[in-house]
């Protein structure tokens, strides 16, 4: 509050005749007609010190020269009479504060009044109550003082917090300050990171992009020796025959070592002078093990093998012809030329169908012909030397059985 008001007493300004009269009349009291001790703290709660400067300075026609102080006092010494800043500073706080006014507006006495207004100072909202408590028709002198009374301390109280939120505020203001330089460093430090960061992340995809190059470039060769060797083939149109020539070729090597092993063995075999001269073997005993147990009479016979691994082609060959048979081959369709296996079959008299490796048309072709033909025809499942090996054993059984069952009556 203001020095100049402490020495006024705590009264209303009309009389008592008029201030009966007031509080029974309906109409609300004006800023001017208030008392002046009412007016420090009204001026001082009620209105924010940058709008009333605001106000002055309004009025004054001019800017305002004199402190914040001086300008309280000057405006609370305006607001005793009617004039343009009292009119203009009743305004404002009738604005203000209208929500307030309504609601003391429900208050029919003086006691409801005074019990608004110590709801509000419970809470905390003690400018807009001020006002429309004073101005309320049914607020007498007594209320009056005790309502200066009550914000005079809720002053007090607030500069006592105000006092410690500074010394709060200005140790906040140190820990700001420590927590902005640790931030500060952790940026520095984080933003050094990132650029390390960066770097790498630019040559990892250096190197990948290198990479993708480098694949790039192994496609293309690839792409061009493909086609280059395209070319080749295309140049050269018997290039698959003459593979197979070539295959056809180290076999019959592979036979003719093996011929001429037999022949080393078969003069090693030939009795020396005046030794007694065996009796000359009509059968050929096979062994196991890609040759036969029992004797087979196959001499002077054409046996036709159908199918079967090109690699054993030469195995079955000496197997065949060391009982004395002629051997003849067809691979059942797979490189052969298919028209060529009706006239292989005719020229057999035997015809050994390998059918775990030959095409499904060669072995109908085969089964068709000995069924309409009535050739002897032995179908082996397993590709192997001691496959072949039994159903030649089959065969000779079969063939030696066929002129026993001729002699029986």
């Amino acid at each position: 509050m203001c020095d100049k008001d402490q020495s006024l007493p705590v009264i209303s300004n009309c009389s008592s005749g008029e201030a009966d009269t007031a509080a029974l009349a309906s109409r609300r009291r004006r800023l001017w007609e208030l008392s002046h001790t009412c007016h420090c703290p009204l001026v001082g709660v009620g209105l924010p010190l940058g709008y009333l400067r605001k106000l002055v300075g309004k009025m004054t026609g001019g800017r305002v020269l004199a402190d914040d102080y001086e300008v309280h006092v000057g405006a609370v010494t305006e607001c005793g009479a009617r004039n343009r800043l009292s009119e203009a500073l009743q305004k404002e706080l009738e604005r203000r504060y209208a929500p307030v006014i309504l609601r003391f507006r429900g208050a029919k006495t003086t006691q409801q009044v005074a019990q608004q207004w110590r709801t509000a100072v419970a809470n905390g909202d003690v400018a807009g109550a001020f006002w429309a408590g004073l101005t309320h028709p049914r607020c007498d002198a007594e209320l009056e003082e005790q309502m200066c009374r009550d914000l005079h301390m809720i002053q007090h109280q607030a500069g006592a917090c105000v006092r410690a939120d500074m010394g709060k505020f200005t140790a906040l203001q140190e820990e700001n300050a420590r927590l902005a330089q640790e931030l500060a460093r952790l940026q520095q430090r984080s933003q050094a990171m990132l650029t390390e960061k960066t770097g790498e992340l630019e040559r990892q995809e250096a190197l990948l992009l290198r990479a993708r190059a480098e694949s790039i470039g192994k496609d293309s060769l690839i792409d061009g020796l493909r086609l280059d060797l395209a070319q080749l083939q295309a140049a050269v149109p018997a290039l698959e025959s003459r593979t197979r020539l070539v295959e056809r070729l180290a076999q019959m090597d592979e036979r003719e070592k093996e011929l001429r092993q037999q022949i080393a063995e078969l003069k090693q075999a030939q009795p020396r002078p005046g030794a007694a001269v065996p009796p000359p073997a009509t059968k050929l005993e096979v062994p196991t093990g890609g040759k036969l147990k029992m004797p087979i009479r196959l001499v002077d016979q054409s046996v036709l093998c159908v199918g079967g691994r090109s690699g054993n082609v030469a195995t079955y060959r000496a197997l065949i012809e060391r009982v004395g048979a002629q051997f003849a081959h067809h691979d059942g369709g797979l490189e052969d030329n298919a028209n060529l296996l009706d006239s292989s079959l005719a020229a057999a008299d035997l015809v050994i169908c390998q059918t775990g490796c030959i095409s499904h048309s060669a072995y109908w072709r085969v089964k068709d012909y000995c069924k309409r033909t009535g050739k002897r025809c032995v179908f082996i499942d397993n590709p192997s030397i001691s496959s072949l090996a039994r159903g030649l054993q089959e065969v000779s059984g079969e063939m030696e059985a066929a002129p026993l069952a001729a002699l029986q009556p």
